[in-house]
């Protein structure tokens, strides 16, 4: 990472591909998927690979290949597939999930260090100033989220760094996984933890997640653990040689993700026995991750002969090192999510939008002003909804539930706008996956259907499991709301903002395009 291209700027192929394993790639989703399904997590996560990580990815990349010169990211292709109305709404709506993504992690991003520093979950307990553990996360979480600014503000290559530190110890805290898991697995003379054989792939030992609405919500699950990589979207320009790099970054991540989470669950039943481990009502989706990697530890030392005492420390130095992992990889997450999604929003749509002073680059070559106001709204949010009394607190759950839906509709947005993408051949596409237009339209309609019944599910499984309607409602409401306020911007810009001139050229140019895609 210390080359001269790197040092101008710009990103490589191994800087690009560690931020989109800090933006996809979540070793929480590891333990966790043990813990709810076993051995038969792992064909929901290659269905779930197949029938949207791998194709959604390969689109990325033909996108990001097309528009590499381009630093408006998923706008850019939205805009130039189907038209600016349709990339605006999408885009939008994306974001403003990501803004309520970084409200809702700025207080849980402490569970880890705590773990780290503690050897548990204490964050219920911290005070600063005589002020309650929610009240004390918040202020916190505002400071932490004022530094990321601040440091994200310098330039990009900051941002790659952090992300890059993060993409290192998510891929770490894998390793550790599976080589750990070849250590016990060795010295127990190949005998397993849990023991393998048909039934273990097609039935969860988890009680809850037997029934077909368990199975169907942890297929939404697995589908979700792999959401993120349009992220990456605005970073083509900015990458070194982005007409080979960025296409090369987003398939060699997708296989290695793909590849890496069945990897790593079916390893983890090398250590774990699901019963003897994680039955009980003390494990959650908490506190699973720390409670697989301890055991791990604790395992390795029994096949090294270990005392007892230096069993248990062993345990707890390795639940510590996850802890640190996680925050770290948070942390870089927080870093690409802070400047990518606003890059796009603010680059990519037309700029008569928003205030000048908003699309105005700095001399590091960043949206020095918008970040600020992105700081102050994300933080705004924090403040109000810790300070602000029940109701408050009882608002920031409705936005989080707001912004699941509309995190991923997107997802569906960029599928569809494909189709409409491969038929332009006047777009120049240097890399090509989907040669026939047929192949590439099967392919989006797949996709979109996959995410489409996910997000129906999601927004079901609340009041079909456990009535609650409220949850339902928000849900439904996020995607709708943030449409309609996507649309109010839009129209606004159009009606106030153009010429009578610049209306009537939109008009015909758009007419133009469809004369032209019908003949």
């Amino acid at each position: 990472m210390g080359n001269k291209k790197l040092d101008s700027g710009k990103l490589t192929l191994s800087a690009l591909i560690l931020m989109i394993f800090t933006s996809v790639y979540g070793f929480n989703n590891i333990p966790r998927a043990f813990y709810l399904m076993g051995y038969s997590a792992i064909p929901w996560y290659l269905f779930a690979a197949i029938f949207f990580f791998l194709p959604y990815a390969f689109m990325m990349a033909e996108y990001g290949a097309a528009f590499r010169d381009e630093s408006g990211g998923i706008y850019t292709w939205m805009d130039k597939s189907i038209g600016p109305k349709y990339a605006f709404v999408g885009t939008f709506m994306w974001y403003s999930s990501y803004l309520i993504w970084m409200v809702n992690i700025s207080s849980s991003i402490w569970v880890p260090l705590s773990n780290l520093i503690f050897g548990s979950d204490n964050t219920s307990t911290w005070s600063l100033f005589g002020l309650n553990a929610p009240r004390t996360l918040a202020i916190l979480g505002s400071i932490f989220i004022i530094l990321i600014t601040f440091i994200s503000s310098k330039g990009l290559k900051g941002i790659a760094k952090i992300a890059s530190i993060g993409g290192i110890f998510v891929t770490s805290a894998n390793l550790v996984l599976i080589i750990g898991g070849l250590i016990v697995l060795i010295g127990n003379k190949f005998k397993l933890a849990e023991p393998i054989d048909i039934h273990a792939f097609l039935a969860s030992p988890n009680p809850a997640y037997q029934s077909p609405l368990g199975i169907l919500g942890f297929l939404v699950f697995a589908l979700f653990a792999y959401g993120g990589l349009e992220v990456v979207g605005g970073l083509a320009d900015a990458t070194e040689n982005p007409k080979v790099t960025f296409p090369r970054g987003i398939k060699i991540s997708a296989i290695v993700i793909a590849i890496g989470y069945s990897l790593a669950i079916l390893f983890a039943g090398f250590f774990i026995n699901w019963n003897n481990i994680l039955k009980g009502p003390k494990i959650n989706m908490a506190n699973v991750s720390y409670i697989v990697i301890k055991n791990l530890g604790i395992e390795i030392g029994k096949v090294f002969g270990l005392s007892q005492n230096t069993i248990n420390i062993l345990g707890s130095l390795f639940a510590r090192y996850i802890g640190l992992a996680m925050f770290l990889a948070l942390l870089g997450a927080f870093f690409t999510l802070a400047y990518s999604p606003l890059k796009q929003l603010i680059e990519g749509t037309p700029s008569g939008i928003w205030p000048k002073s908003w699309s105005k680059k700095d001399e590091n070559n960043m949206h020095k002003n918008a970040m600020w106001v992105q700081c102050a709204i994300v933080v705004a949010i924090i403040l109000v909804t810790s300070f602000g009394g029940k109701s408050a607190s009882v608002f920031l759950n409705y936005l989080v539930l707001m912004g699941n839906v509309a995190m991923t509709i997107p997802y569906m947005f960029l599928s569809f706008a494909f189709i409409y993408f491969k038929k332009k051949k006047e777009i120049e596409k240097p890399f090509e996956i989907y040669k026939k237009d047929s192949f590439a339209t099967a392919a989006a309609i797949i996709v979109t259907l996959t995410v489409g019944f996910a997000n129906v599910f999601t927004v079901l499984q609340p009041a079909l499991e456990t009535k609650d309607y409220i949850s339902t409602i928000f849900q439904i409401a996020g995607p709708i709301i943030f449409a309609i306020i996507a649309l109010i911007i839009y129209i606004i810009y159009y009606f106030f903002f153009l010429t009578e001139d610049q209306r009537k050229y939109k008009k015909a140019l758009r007419k133009y395009k469809r004369q032209k895609r019908k003949q």
